[in-house]
């Protein structure tokens, strides 16, 4: 009697490994799921309170005063028609000016050298002009800047460099010494600028300023130099020059935001 057997079916390794894998992968993914939606719930009641009523005010502070200071810087410039030349000439009339200034009362440390230079100075020679320039002399250009701390010494200082031998006075500037400290008067007459307009509109609104949630500052203004300028002064005077400094004004501004009350 023979008997007759079907073969049984296999899965082939890989197909049996893939559905292996897939119902594990698919548990693996719901226990992640899990912890993942729990703390919902807490957020929402975390952010149930809703957005919070705010007023933001911006307040400016001005503070306006004489200057206190002035900064000048003055050149000897010396022509001549050699470098030696024109370098030894122009030394002994930058000594004189340093010299005058001193006697003025100014410290050594309020007097700095500046804008030393030593040009050749060209000319087109007649009769030649389809050649380059040629060298007809030097030019030699030395100056000191000066900090003068008393006002008073101003015109006097002037009058006293330019008949010493200075020739070109390349700027006169104004400025407020310490301006940083002061700056901060500003800076507080700012704050009681914004502090004022967020009081009258809560108090035109109806409601309450609350606590304070953020103050920043919008920017802080100094003074910018005042400058005056004379240029190849060929001339000297025996009283002192005119100056007025005038008045400068320091400014600050900042913003301040408030959470509202009922």
């Amino acid at each position: 009697m023979s008997r007759s057997f079907a073969p049984a079916l296999v899965p082939a390794p890989s197909t049996a490994r893939r559905f292996l894998r897939f119902p594990m992968a698919m548990l693996f993914l719901g226990a992640l799921a899990v912890p993942v939606a729990a703390p919902l719930p807490a957020l929402a009641e975390a952010s149930g309170k809703g957005p919070v009523a705010t007023i933001s005010i911006t307040g400016q502070g001005k503070l306006s005063m004489a200057p206190d200071m002035a900064v000048v810087t003055t050149r000897v410039v010396t022509p001549a028609k050699t470098a030696p030349e024109a370098l030894d000439e122009n030394t002994k009339a930058i000594s004189e000016v340093i010299a005058e200034i001193k006697k003025a009362g100014i410290e050594a440390k309020d007097i700095q050298t500046s804008g030393f230079s030593i040009f050749p100075r060209y000319e087109q020679q007649k009769g030649r002009e389809n050649q380059p320039p040629a060298i007809a002399g030097y030019e030699v250009a030395n100056g000191v800047t000066v900090n003068i701390r008393d006002l008073a010494k101003l015109g006097p200082i002037l009058n006293a460099v330019v008949q010493s031998g200075a020739n070109e006075v390349n700027g006169i500037s104004f400025q407020v010494s310490d301006a940083d400290k002061k700056m901060d008067e500003a800076r507080k007459a700012a704050v009681e600028n914004a502090k004022s307009r967020a009081s009258l509109y809560a108090q035109a609104a109806g409601v309450k300023l609350g606590k304070i949630l953020s103050i920043s500052e919008g920017g802080a203004s100094m003074p910018q130099p005042l400058y005056m300028r004379a240029e190849k002064m060929a001339f000297a005077s025996d009283g002192a020059i005119p100056v007025e400094a005038g008045q400068e004004t320091l400014s600050a501004s900042v913003t301040i935001v408030w959470e509202l009350a009922d």
